[in-house]
């Protein structure tokens, strides 16, 4: 049980630092960027949210797979694959918390004020100062959040884990396959009763987490958020 534990919190917070810096991105081009294709984009970041989770592993499945687009590119260059991997685990969950750590992040920069961004510009501030010292402060709180929501999710992710990268006991086999496979047994009863109960308190500790994160965050940025 330890093991599986472990495992899980392993995939979850990999797949929540690798994920983080691309919800940044695609939440920045959603609020700032002006291109075609702008509401296209929103609709595939947001994908996972709507359509199955069995459909997003089976995709992710045959890009990844040896004769994939990155699959191919993996095995033929580096001699790795993420099949059946805890890798495989951690992209299955990234996919599926991107979503969340978008919205978040991007609910946050809609709400900054860009009159103090014009502000710090007039005092001779570059955009990466900028940037620096009142953006990212002042949008921390939703970035904070959303890497904690990211987070729960990928620790509850399963559909598209057990169709991706299978259920591999010490390798992809995380709670929520535990607590299947638990389920698929007579006996398995008592063991799905505990695993239920740690995935259930990691995820509420999560959601107050990203709460009191916000919460503080929010009263920080308010009160030190400075211009230059």
């Amino acid at each position: 049980m330890t093991e599986i534990i472990l495992l899980t919190l392993k995939v979850g917070i990999v797949a929540m630092l690798v994920t983080l810096p691309i919800a940044f991105a695609l939440a920045w081009a959603l609020v700032r960027g002006r291109f075609p294709g702008k509401l296209l984009l929103d609709g595939i970041v947001h994908l996972p949210l709507v359509v199955p989770p069995v459909v997003t592993g089976w995709l992710l499945l045959m890009i990844f797979a040896p004769a994939g687009p990155v699959g191919r590119v993996l095995d033929g260059w580096f001699g790795v694959t993420v099949l059946f991997r805890w890798t495989g685990a951690a992209i299955a969950a990234g996919v599926m918390g991107l979503p969340l750590m978008v919205r978040a992040i991007r609910l946050s920069l809609e709400a900054v004020d860009p009159r103090l961004e014009e502000a710090a510009r007039t005092l001779g501030a570059g955009r990466r100062r900028v940037f620096r010292t009142v953006t990212l402060p002042l949008a921390m709180p939703g970035v904070l959040a959303g890497a904690v929501l990211g987070f729960a999710r990928g620790i509850g992710e399963f559909g598209a884990t057990i169709t991706f990268v299978s259920s591999v006991p010490g390798e992809t086999e995380t709670l929520p396959l535990a607590i299947y496979a638990a389920l698929q047994r007579p006996d398995g009863e008592a063991l799905a009763w505990r695993l239920t109960a740690v995935a259930v308190a990691l995820s509420l500790a999560a959601l107050l987490a990203s709460e009191l994160l916000a919460r503080r965050m929010g009263h920080g940025a308010n009160g030190h958020a400075h211009v230059l």
